[in-house]
């Protein structure tokens, strides 16, 4: 069984939950790696799974996971289907890109993160977290009303002017 297929059968279960048991276990050592992304400004990481598992205090299925969650902000993303101990990875990202995800996935652990301030001023943190935010909202434009005055510009109310050929 491939690592990622190992990864989704243990830290979810069948109805579509989380197991509280592995995602306990998991998200410390989560934090430490982007702690020492952060800490270290290190945006890329080339090697093979089993040795990269193992520097991160993992296993090689928790590695899985690991690729799993920051894949939508690599530069270029991993195939997890071939992914194995033996696979040779290279991957990269953006942190403003891998900040921005953490908000969209709401994971406030990874985002609230003080080593942010090591790439980022706060005030710029900030603005990515509301560009972020925005981004995700959908506006409705405000619908003219009957006896609204009519958008031509005409001065005539909607229902008189370019209302009237609505039907």
């Amino acid at each position: 069984m491939a690592l990622y297929e190992t990864w989704y059968m243990t830290a979810y279960t069948k109805q579509g939950g989380i197991n509280p048991r592995v995602w306990n276990d998991y998200m410390p050592r989560e934090q430490k790696i982007y702690e020492y992304f952060l800490e270290n400004k290190v945006n890329s990481l080339k090697g093979k799974v089993s040795e990269l598992a193992e520097r991160f205090d993992m296993t090689p299925v928790y590695f899985a996971g690991f690729i799993d969650g920051i894949n939508e902000a690599l530069d270029e993303s991993v195939n997890l289907e071939d992914f194995s101990e033996d696979s040779e990875i290279s991957i990269s990202f953006d942190f403003e890109k891998l900040y921005k995800k953490m908000v969209e996935y709401k994971a406030e652990t990874l985002y609230s993160l003080p080593q942010w301030e090591n790439i980022f001023t706060r005030e710029q943190l900030d603005v990515f977290y509301k560009e972020q935010k925005i981004s995700k909202t959908v506006f409705k434009e405000k619908k003219i009303g009957r006896n609204d005055p009519c958008p031509c510009g005409s001065g005539k109310k909607y229902k008189k002017c370019c209302g009237a050929h609505k039907s």
